[in-house]
């Protein structure tokens, strides 16, 4: 018997480019998420962050997870640009990873190019 609609937590396993941002999600692969999400090396997973929250270790936690495969995470703070807490980068330079916070749209752009050069990249959006 059919279920309807399954509500997860949103998974596609690999790399792909954002077709599209905004109205509270994003467009890949052709597929649609509402909400955040992290661009991984292991796949694009639903974040579940708002803009204007604020931004600890614990919610980077699946991006630690991956270090070994990043070189730069991009994070998309929203419609503006918002500082990463000293704590955070601290954490991601341990690991290896060099951090560069933008706006979500620049975050977006940036990715998209960076993916397309087969860059270790990889991206925390925050949806506008």
């Amino acid at each position: 018997m059919a279920r309807g609609i399954e509500i997860r937590a949103a998974h596609f396993p690999g790399r792909a480019p954002i077709d599209a941002y905004g109205n509270g999600g994003f467009r890949f692969a052709d597929m649609s998420h509402r909400g955040s999400i992290l661009c991984l090396p292991s796949g694009i997973h639903g974040w579940d962050v708002a803009e204007g929250q604020a931004l600890t270790i614990d919610l980077f936690e699946k991006v630690l997870a991956d270090a070994r495969d990043i070189e730069v995470l991009l994070v998309g703070t929203g419609a503006s640009l918002v500082p990463l807490p000293a704590a955070l980068k601290k954490a991601l330079k341990e690991r290896g990873i060099g951090s560069d916070p933008m706006g979500t749209g620049a975050a977006v752009r940036t990715y998209n190019i960076m993916l397309a050069e087969e860059r270790a990249v990889a991206a925390a959006l925050i949806a506008v």
